[in-house]
């Protein structure tokens, strides 16, 4: 049966709220847009951490994934939220019985504030490494200074990245075998990351993917945000509609249908975020916002 697409509620309200702030601030570059933006209450909205499935665990908050992947030599952990998001994830984390201080690897998805501005802190707590992608090691170590879109000014704490991660790089540690996958387009270093569970004898490959979202402000063609950002995003959804996704979360709650597939004190079941169908319609639905957007920049330009 084919799913719905998920958290659609929850997206419209979200692409609504940005819709007005871009209205007020018409005028502004992308930059410029920050110093007046107000983040969706979904970002700081505390949400009980929960197994997603195995020894992935969701331990962010209601519209900002963080994840922890465990083992017993140590454990990786996938993002963060804003500033002041060290404390709240350490809660949860402690809340399934494990200890922030246990995480060896840090990771994130994209190189956004949203995602990456509690790295600097939790990496000095635990001493952990930073690992990322070539491309966003930049504004992983300049703050988001140089993000193409965003950037300009620090917008989050600067991290030193110790080690650069490529497509196809498999992380191990312990038991865990986690695979990146060089999925650009939102930013240019970009990444998702897949892995397969075992539960009660059947396997279940799982993908924690970063989705090729258009930022409001990004350009495709027409002065693009960065030389290939278009080719990057097509290459994004071509590799996306090709992987077997069994199981998948993403940077934000509201487009992998959190709050739809899982309530707080719900009992444990793998079978809870299995949706292979969610995941190609939420890929094929961004895929068709890109291209609407191609088609737009190039009428406008009178590109062919």
């Amino acid at each position: 049966m084919r799913g719905t697409i998920p958290g659609l509620g929850h997206r419209r309200a979200w692409i609504a709220a940005v819709s007005c702030w871009l209205a007020a601030t018409a005028i502004a570059q992308p930059a410029d847009l920050l110093e007046s933006f107000t983040p969706p209450a979904g970002w700081t909205t505390p949400f009980p951490a929960h197994r997603v499935i195995g020894n992935l665990y969701a331990v962010g908050f209601e519209d900002l994934g963080v994840f922890l992947i465990t083992s017993d030599a140590g454990h990786i952990l996938i993002n963060t939220g804003l500033a002041d998001s060290a404390a709240p994830i350490r809660e949860n984390v402690e809340s399934l019985g494990f200890q922030l201080e246990d995480v060896r690897i840090l990771l994130c998805m994209q190189a956004h504030f949203d995602h990456t501005a509690a790295l600097a802190e939790i990496k000095a707590l635990t001493g952990a490494e930073m690992w990322g992608t070539a491309k966003d090691t930049r504004i992983l170590e300049d703050g988001g200074f140089s993000d193409p879109h965003f950037g300009g000014r620090v917008t989050f704490a600067p991290i030193q990245v110790d080690r650069q991660l490529s497509d196809g790089d498999l992380i191990e540690l312990g038991d865990i075998r986690l695979t990146v996958h060089d999925h650009p387009g939102h930013t240019e270093g970009s990444s998702s990351y897949s892995m397969t569970v075992t539960e009660n004898g059947k396997d279940y490959r799982v993908v924690i993917a970063n989705m090729g979202t258009i930022n409001p402000g990004k350009r495709l063609l027409v002065d693009p945000t960065y030389p290939g950002v278009a080719e990057d995003f097509a290459k994004t959804y071509r590799e996306q509609k090709a992987m077997d996704v069994d199981v998948w979360v993403a940077a934000h709650g509201s487009q992998y249908g959190l709050l739809e597939k899982y309530q707080p004190g719900q009992a444990y079941d793998p079978g809870t975020f299995v949706d292979p169908d969610g995941f190609l319609a939420e890929v094929e639905r961004l895929e068709t916002i890109y291209l609407e957007q191609l088609a737009a920049e190039r009428a406008t330009s009178g590109r062919d």
